[in-house]
């Protein structure tokens, strides 16, 4: 290789809504993706709850853009980018 530089991948990028502030650093975020079934065809919503480190004082409600991370906690994974939508 020519170059010393190193290429890294694109980091995942998800959209979601904060759950829960009352942590020091950390907000929950519910991520929510909908699919069709395999088989019969029906949209199926799927959540999963993610913790991501808050440095921009997201609040409950609002929604965020989270980047994936290196570990930063027990189970700390990603990484509030920005705050799309304050909570009314």
């Amino acid at each position: 290789m020519a170059t010393t530089e190193k290429t890294r991948r694109q980091r995942k990028t998800r959209t979601g809504v904060v759950q829960s502030d009352k942590m020091t650093k950390t907000v929950s975020v519910l991520l929510t993706r909908r699919f069709a079934h395999p088989v019969y065809g029906k949209q199926i919503t799927r959540s999963k709850l993610v913790k991501a480190r808050n440095e921009l004082d997201a609040r409950a409600g609002d929604t965020v853009r989270i980047v994936e991370t290196r570990p930063l906690a027990k189970t700390v994974r990603w990484r509030v980018a920005e705050i799309l939508e304050r909570a009314k």
